[in-house]
């Protein structure tokens, strides 16, 4: 065996530089992050060649002592962190002290800077480690990085590169993610000296959305619902996208801790649970968020590239994005009071009587006719606040229209029904136009959330299984089992250890009887494992009652008589999410009179 010895500083420095830069994006990422924590207001990043010619990043920031130029450049030296307790409450994105290090290991570097009152500016060079004589020279306050030639000692690593476009379009996305946060700086980006993106500090809201629309495109920022909610220590900010906006990718999804751009599992996690009612299952939210928390309570130091983060209360984070994106999203619906509706009473109808017969009680399992109403009633036993609204006909056929004696100022969001078109459509008048409605969505959303509702205060019903299930499973997935037993019970699911590396099912949701139930608990393992918490349950359960409401609604070649599409306008009005069905369709769309006249060329 070869003996144990030191590694040349040259290649140590290079196995460093593996760490912190992947590709020309990793080292404009750097860089800009030292601008930022530079206090600087304007940052200018000019590229050559998708990165691999030249990156150079340029601010307008405190600058760097002249004393302190070398040392910017040594590994390990920073000014951002001094004592060990430093680690624990790091504010600032930089503080390792090796990013200008790693760089000036594989490239070739020059890094000047001139701190205020300063007469001169002061530069120095470094190629492989071997720094040049500092030396005065022309430059304003600030600091200017450039950095040529990437792994030009490393054709190993360079020929791994992709395309300069590629490689490019990786840059971009960076500087974006720089961009959606620090609305307080200018950026400007070129490549081949031609300008790219260039964006002015962004102060008033108007500004703010121009430059979200500008990366995010104006559908986003059209269709997106502020966010701004704090509780238990921790603020939520940003974007969500509605659901009409959902992508094929994860291309637009922006989420930062503490300033920092990250990509985390248990974040993904937590929004994708609270579009879970919404959303297709092969789409992806759009949004843009800021999550801020106490600096003690995460790790930035997790990742060596600082992509990922490590919470100390992970199951406080996931709860917290997971209810409040759910809440702001139930908050977006078309909203219809009693005060707003002044019509006269002549016959009334509830929205029960839009379903045609469909799945009776009886055709329901057992075990959820004691903890569901019959699906067709919806306000049996509600109080007068809670009562379908009464709608009025002029006259006694089913085809006149209501008369209405309420003015745009009090008409309900979704409006007056006018008819229906192809027996699948309601169209409707609102005060902002004309309103479309998918009858089956909109009543789908509404017996869904129904049903949701009428389980939510009572406990999940246990059906004992005649063949108990036996699993073949681990060690660590039994002391799991064993260490949640109290929620695994709450679940209605009764599971104990019957040997060394085996689990034995005794009982199970009543609903999910027909589920494969193996695979239920199996999931449901994995995810104490990992988060201390399952939704297995809770979600089979909702997939099913979703189902039902499915089945249950009215479909299309169902004729509607006036008073039932207004009455089941109604209902979709005061019922959460009812932008979407549960499957993640829209349920109507608002047309307005100026797009209508645009349309028609009206006025011109």
């Amino acid at each position: 065996m070869l003996r144990i010895a030191f590694l040349p500083s040259n290649i140590a420095n290079q196995i460093a530089a593996g760490e912190v830069v992947e590709r020309p994006a990793s080292v404009v990422k750097e860089l800009i992050e030292n601008s930022i924590d530079a206090k600087a207001k304007h940052i200018h990043i000019d590229i050559g060649k998708g990165g691999l010619q030249l990156i150079r990043v340029k601010d307008d920031g405190i600058g760097i002592h002249p004393e302190d130029l070398a040392l910017a450049l040594a590994r390990h030296a920073t000014s951002k962190i001094k004592t060990e307790k430093d680690l624990f409450q790091i504010q600032s994105l930089g503080f390792r002290g090796e990013a200008l290090a790693s760089l000036a290991s594989v490239a070739r570097v020059q890094l000047a800077s001139k701190q205020k009152n300063q007469q001169y500016a002061y530069q120095i060079n470094c190629e492989q480690g071997q720094l040049s004589e500092i030396k005065p020279v022309a430059h304003p306050e600030g600091t200017t990085v450039e950095v040529c030639d990437l792994f030009f000692n490393v054709p190993a690593r360079r020929k791994f590169l992709k395309s300069e476009n590629t490689e490019f379009s990786h840059i971009q996305d960076v500087v974006e993610r720089m961009v959606l946060y620090h609305m307080d700086k200018g950026f400007v980006l070129t490549h081949q000296q031609r300008v790219v993106y260039e964006f002015p500090i962004a102060e008033t809201e108007k500004e703010k959305q121009a430059r979200i629309a500008k990366i995010c495109g104006q559908d986003f920022v059209d269709n997106a619902i502020s966010l701004d909610v704090s509780a238990s220590g921790l603020s939520l900010q940003g974007y969500v996208g509605l659901p009409v906006i959902a992508r094929a990718c994860r291309d637009l999804q922006y989420f930062y801790v503490n300033q920092r751009p990250i990509k985390d599992r248990l974040v993904h996690a937590a929004i994708r649970r609270a579009y879970q009612d919404v959303l297709y299952s092969e789409r992806f939210p759009a949004f843009i968020l800021f999550l801020c928390l106490n600096p003690e309570s995460v790790d930035v130091n997790a990742h060596p590239a600082k992509q990922e983060v490590r919470f100390r209360d992970s199951r406080l984070i996931y709860d917290f994005i997971s209810s409040q994106i759910k809440k702001a999203l139930q908050a977006v619906r078309p909203t219809a009071t009693h005060h707003q509706v002044m019509l006269e009473v002549e016959e009334s109808v509830s929205v029960s009587a839009v379903s045609s017969p469909k799945p009776s009680l009886a055709t329901m399992p057992w075990h959820v006719r004691e903890s569901i109403q019959q699906y067709s009633v919806l306000h049996d036993d509600a109080g007068d606040e809670e009562k379908p609204i009464m709608l009025t006909q002029a006259h006694q056929q089913e085809e006149v229209l209501p008369v209405l004696v309420s003015t745009p100022s009090t008409m309900p969001s979704l409006g007056y029904a006018l008819g229906q078109l192809h027996q699948t459509y309601i169209l409707a008048e609102n005060a902002q136009g004309l309103v479309i409605v998918d009858m089956h969505a909109a009543h789908e959303r509404v017996l869904y959330e129904r049903l949701k509702k009428s389980l939510e205060n009572q406990d999940i019903p246990s059906q004992t299984l005649l063949l108990p299930i036996t699993l073949n499973v681990t060690e660590k997935e039994i002391q799991c089992v064993q260490a949640h037993q109290k929620f695994l019970l709450s679940m209605a699911l009764d599971i104990a250890a019957a040997g060394p590396g085996v689990l034995i099912v005794r009982a199970v949701p009543a609903q999910l009887i027909e589920t494969n139930i193996t695979q239920l608990v199996r999931d449901m393992l994995s995810d104490l494992s990992e988060h201390e918490k399952s939704y297995q349950v809770e979600d089979k359960t909702r997939e099913f009652l979703g189902n039902f409401a499915c089945r249950a609604a009215v479909h299309a070649n169902h004729k509607l008589t006036i008073l039932q599409m207004n009455a089941l306008l109604r209902e979709v009005e005061k019922t959460d999410l009812s932008g979407q069905c549960n499957h993640g369709r829209p349920t109507f769309r608002q047309f307005s009179m100026s797009e209508l006249d645009k349309f028609f060329l009206r006025g011109r």
